[in-house]
């Protein structure tokens, strides 16, 4: 079954929701994600030898940790009687809204398929990444786990498999987080409350109107659905400075600016590499002028998925 003792893998940060996508649309981000190293050990359990880099405590225990718990559910449709010993070197900060907890699963069941003399399906590895996802949201979405898996803007549903969708290559992202936190649970619990069908309706025709945009490779389109009425007016106050920030990114020519997954970091897509850099440090400026430093990232949105680490295939 298993062809090799060791393998690592690197998954990158997400863009969560895409504004109009809650749960669905998500996207991978170029430069900065979490590598996940795994071995066989003859224990039949999943072990987590070593949490690096967190700037928050995060649990040893396997099935309360989004790495052992992929694992763990995907020794189980293994059926081996061979347990995993797992370290995990964090590069996405808690609770900055860029799928932190997705990335350490996806990344782990990446190392350990890397392990397998038949390795898994794409839809396996989904399945699993998605079992320790649930353990830190409370939900089995998508929206991270899937563009982490296979690169680039993702469609992820419960009822088919995530499709990857093309993008122009002229759409870049410009993504900023501001040193503060925002917890997926406490963001999701924002979310309470009764909401208007003509809400529903407005969110609709701006989703389709993104993907349709997406599609012919219409700026103008694209910009006329990138604006999230549904989630964001009861997120916004969780996030210091965001309608300034907002405002900092479309003021320097960028097609919309939204929450970045649960947040408080904030996303910006932009027609080309050049207008994604202005748009970055103008919300970099605006988060400190509501007195928080931040971090930059700037990369197409079609930007590759995990991937095993040198050495480990």
């Amino acid at each position: 079954m298993f062809a090799r003792h060791s393998a690592s893998a690197f998954a990158p940060a997400s863009v969560g929701n895409v504004g109009v996508g809650f749960d669905i649309l998500g996207h991978a981000l170029s430069g900065a994600g979490d590598r996940v190293s795994v071995r066989t050990i003859d224990q039949p359990e999943v072990r987590i030898d070593a949490v690096r880099g967190s700037d928050h405590a995060l649990p040893l225990a396997a099935e309360l940790n989004t790495a052992g718990a992929a694992l763990i559910a995907l020794r189980t449709r293994l059926g081996s009687s061979l347990g995993f010993a797992v370290e995990i070197d964090k590069g996405i900060p808690f609770g900055s809204g860029m799928g932190g907890s997705a990335a350490s699963a996806v990344a782990a069941v990446v190392a350990a398929n890397g392990l397998l003399d038949a390795p898994l399906d794409l839809s396996a590895l989904y399945d699993c990444a998605l079992s320790g996802e649930a353990v830190a949201s409370g939900s089995r979405h998508g929206d991270n786990v899937a563009p982490m898996l296979l690169g680039g803007l993702t469609l992820a549903t419960e009822a088919h498999p995530p499709v990857r969708i093309a993008v122009p290559t002229r759409l870049y992202c410009a993504h900023v987080h501001p040193h503060c936190v925002v917890e997926t649970r406490a963001a999701r619990a924002a979310l309470a409350g009764s909401y208007a069908l003509g809400e529903f309706v407005a969110q609709s025709g701006h989703l389709a109107l993104l993907m349709h945009g997406l599609h012919a490779g219409d700026p103008e389109m694209i910009a006329a659905g990138l604006s999230d009425v549904l989630i964001e007016p009861r997120r916004a106050g969780l996030i210091p400075g965001f309608a300034a920030v907002k405002q900092a990114a479309l003021a320097a020519g960028a097609l919309g600016a939204a929450i970045s997954g649960a947040g408080p970091s904030v996303f910006a897509w932009c027609w080309g590499d050049d207008i994604a850099q202005r748009a970055a440090q103008s919300m970099r400026a605006a988060f400190a002028a509501h007195g928080l430093d931040s971090d930059v990232l700037v990369g197409p949105v079609d930007a590759p998925g995990a991937r095993l680490l040198d050495g480990s295939a």
